[in-house]
């Protein structure tokens, strides 16, 4: 399986849900979050000049300059799971440096007007290669981790997946 930025982003909120997308098994795709998410990624900077750029691995939101330094950015919705958004930034740097492009890293929350520092030095190259090695060994399981509760999953694509045969009835008047 190919590791992808995205897949760390996951791995590091919830290993179920980075599992079950690795495995190609796919979320609710008119769930308002990644519509919103979508929405965000289309609209946010408009007066860059660089938009998202694909290579293998990664879809990066935005590539641009900044007086000769090359900026790779990530638009969030929030910076509630920043640390995870460091991981998939790292790793975008990371491959960018794999094809001979130095940059430094911007993570942007437009909704709050923040914008996060991203540097691949020593300390992420070693934070990133945790996380691909930990990715790496979830995605060698034949099924997924069980279901666990987090404050991430009333907001997720796969909530019914992994909680719809749990969910009790509303109790009867």
């Amino acid at each position: 399986m190919k590791l992808t930025g995205t897949l760390l982003w996951y791995w590091a909120i919830c290993r179920r849900e980075a599992w079950l997308m690795a495995h190609e098994i796919t979320p609710d795709e008119d769930d308002p979050y990644l519509e919103l998410g979508r929405f965000l990624s289309e609209r946010a900077y408009p007066r860059s000049k660089r938009r998202e750029l694909s290579l293998p691995g990664m879809k990066l939101d935005l590539l641009e300059t900044d007086e000769g330094e090359v900026v790779a950015a990530e638009v969030k919705k929030s910076s509630r799971f920043v640390e995870a958004a460091r991981l998939q930034l790292l790793f975008y740097l990371k491959r960018l440096e794999e094809y001979g492009v130095r940059a430094r890293g911007e993570l942007r929350v437009p909704r709050e007007r923040r914008r996060f520092s991203v540097e691949l030095d020593e300390e992420g190259r070693a934070r990133l290669q945790a996380a691909i090695e930990g990715l790496q060994e979830l995605l060698q399981e034949h099924l997924p981790p069980p279901p666990e509760r987090i404050p991430w999953c009333r907001r997720c694509a796969y909530r019914d997946f992994c909680w719809g045969d749990l969910l009790e009835p509303d109790p009867e008047p």
